[in-house]
């Protein structure tokens, strides 16, 4: 698989989406956040993945601005938070993360999780921003396949992302393949599985083989199952290191020996259990 960090997947629109970016949650610190988001802008990183509960938005277009990249040459994601879910409820949400982030469009907005009484509102609200142009595609977050079916029964324009947990601990296979038969490209969030395989020794065999660490060899391994990744950081190191993925490629066995590690183990809150 030839990839580089410039690498796009093609969305079901046409819209080009980098398939590796930085993600943006529990960057808290005003300075150190703006600092690491210009830092991976410049060091090549193509999108930016922030929502409103992250309460960054603002330092996300301040580093835009502050990164020396054109906006159009960036990919931004942000998305609607539960409590202002609803159709209604979520453009003026959408106006506001806007108003934030001081841009006049998204590249792809998403429902963060589906809020049983009001996801499908809340992506019909999505639709329209997309027919008019303020996002330049529209998605979800945390969706099952019971949600996506409930959504695609009704949509005119189907999601084009789905973002859900995945990593070496949590393959999500059977999830996979329906958004790949829908042609929903899939992004994963916490793919390091928030540390915990960090000093797995099937990892580190595999990384010394090509002189990566475990992070790297988790993130390369992402790319070549046609995952979008978003690793996050705010040291700058481990920005650049995170993105020092390109060189090398496992193989079929080694990809096979990384998806074994599969426990179905949750960093975060099962979709089925979210709440208000």
């Amino acid at each position: 698989m030839d990839l580089t960090i410039g690498s796009t997947k093609t969305l079901h629109n046409g819209v080009e989406m980098p398939r590796f970016g930085l993600g943006v949650y529990k960057m808290t610190d005003k300075e150190a956040a703006v600092e690491a988001m210009v830092k991976a802008i410049r060091t090549g990183y193509k999108a930016i993945d922030t929502a409103t509960v992250y309460d960054n938005e603002a330092e996300v277009g301040e580093a835009v601005r502050a990164g020396g990249v054109p906006r159009e040459e960036l990919f931004i994601t942000s998305k609607v938070w539960n409590t202002d879910q609803g159709y209604d409820q979520t453009l003026r949400a959408f106006e506001a993360s806007l108003k934030r982030l001081d841009m006049d469009y998204l590249d792809l907005y998403l429902t963060h999780w589906a809020i049983p009484e009001t996801f499908e509102e809340t992506y019909r609200a999505i639709e329209r921003l997309y027919d008019e142009k303020l996002i330049r595609a529209a998605g979800v977050s945390n969706h099952q396949q019971h949600h996506l079916e409930k959504i695609l029964a009704k949509a005119n324009t189907k999601p084009m992302v789905n973002q859900i947990e995945l990593h070496p601990q949590l393959t999500q296979v059977s999830l996979r393949e329906f958004c790949a038969a829908e042609d929903i490209a899939v992004t994963s969030w916490s793919p390091l599985a928030r540390g915990r395989l960090l000093d797995d020794s099937v990892l580190s065999e595999i990384g010394e083989k090509y002189g990566k660490s475990i992070a790297q060899t988790i993130i390369r391994w992402h790319l070549q199952n046609d995952l979008i990744v978003i690793p996050k950081s705010v040291t700058p190191s481990r920005i650049a290191e995170n993105a020092n993925v390109f060189d090398f490629e496992l193989s079929q066995e080694e990809m096979k020996q990384i998806s074994a590690l599969n426990q179905d183990w949750r960093s975060g809150t099962h979709p089925d259990e979210i709440k208000l």
